[in-house]
C-alpha cells in the first residue's frame, strides 16, 4: 500500500512538471512580454500616474540617480520619482530598443532612448526586469544616462 501511495506521488509530480514545461514560454515571446511591460512603465509618465509607477517597482529596486545618488527600495524610488509626476506636462519620456532575456526566464534587460518634451533624445535608461509572478515583471535595477554629444 505504501509503494503504491509512493508510485502516485511521483507520476502526480511528473505530471506538474511536464505541465510546468509545456506553459513556459519561448524567449521571444518573454522579449516581447518584458517589452510590452517596458512600455506600459513609461505611459505612466504620459498618463501622469505616479500610482501605476510605482506598482512596477520591485521591493528592493535600486535606481540609479545622474548625480550618484543611489535609491534603494520601492519606498525611496517612489518618494524620489514623485517630482517627475506633478506637473501636468511630462519632464521625459522613454521606450524600448532592446530586450533580452536570460535563459531560465527569470530575469530580463531593457534598454533605450529617453526623449525630452520636444523628442530629443537626451539619454538613455538601461533597466534589469525579474519575473516575480506568472506574467508579473517588476523592475529591480535603473539606470539612465546622458547621451554623449562628442566629436570625433
Amino acid at each position: 500500500m505504501r509503494l503504491r501511495w509512493i508510485g502516485l506521488l511521483c507520476v502526480a509530480l511528473l505530471t506538474l512538471a511536464a505541465a510546468a514545461s509545456a506553459q513556459r514560454l519561448s524567449n521571444a515571446e518573454l522579449k516581447k512580454q518584458v517589452a510590452d511591460t517596458e512600455r506600459a512603465f513609461a505611459a505612466t509618465m504620459k498618463a501622469r500616474d505616479h500610482a501605476a509607477f510605482a506598482s512596477f517597482l520591485s521591493q528592493d529596486a535600486v535606481f540609479f540617480g545622474g548625480d550618484g545618488q543611489v535609491l534603494r527600495g520601492k519606498d525611496a524610488v517612489t518618494q524620489a520619482w514623485k517630482t517627475f509626476y506633478i506637473k501636468p506636462e511630462a519632464p521625459f519620456s522613454w521606450e524600448p530598443q532592446e530586450v533580452e532575456v536570460v535563459e531560465s526566464g527569470t530575469l530580463a534587460y531593457s534598454g533605450g532612448p529617453v526623449y525630452d518634451p520636444s523628442g530629443k533624445v537626451v539619454g538613455r535608461f538601461n533597466s534589469i526586469w525579474r519575473l516575480e509572478a506568472p506574467n508579473t515583471w517588476k523592475i529591480v535595477f535603473d539606470r539612465g544616462s546622458q547621451v554623449c554629444n562628442c566629436k570625433k
